[in-house]
């Protein structure tokens, strides 16, 4: 493997501790960045970033590298949790809102933005169910009414 680039100074303690363990699972499993971005859904420059602190990695990436370096995932969910608490925010972002914990599974969205104000998952779905019954019922009504 080649050399790593030396994190910026400036990373809090946490957040140090977590790259370089990440960077040590991705030293035993042997496989370029390309080879792990083929292995995960994640992709070599996003790798990249993880990697050398440029930007958090979703818990899914951490816990995806776990199983392939043959590492146990909870440990590295917990190194994941404290990391990210300590993780350097952008100046020009917004602290994380409340009930963003919801959605920090979801390896699309970035921890730093808002949670979708819109309904999701079931919730939505049951909508959408509701207002075709409603549509079909106002069809069958009118059609009953205008053929007699």
């Amino acid at each position: 493997m080649g050399a790593w680039q030396s994190l910026p100074e400036e990373l809090p303690p946490e957040v140090r501790h977590f790259v370089e363990q990440l960077r040590r699972l991705k030293d035993t499993t042997g496989l370029s960045l390309a080879a792990l971005g083929a292995r995960t859904a994640y992709s070599k420059s996003s790798w990249h970033r993880y990697l050398n602190a440029g930007q958090p990695p979703p818990r899914q990436a951490v816990l995806a590298l776990s199983r392939i370096a043959g590492e146990d995932p909870a440990r590295m969910s917990v190194r994941w949790e404290l990391a990210i608490q300590a993780w350097p925010r952008p100046a020009n972002l917004p602290e994380r809102p409340a009930g963003a914990e919801e959605y920090e599974d979801d390896p699309t969205l970035p921890w730093w933005e808002e949670p979708p104000s819109a309904p999701r998952g079931p919730h939505r779905m049951l909508l959408a169910a509701v207002l075709l019954l409603l549509g079909l019922v106002l069809v069958t009504v009118v059609g009953a009414v205008v053929l007699g």
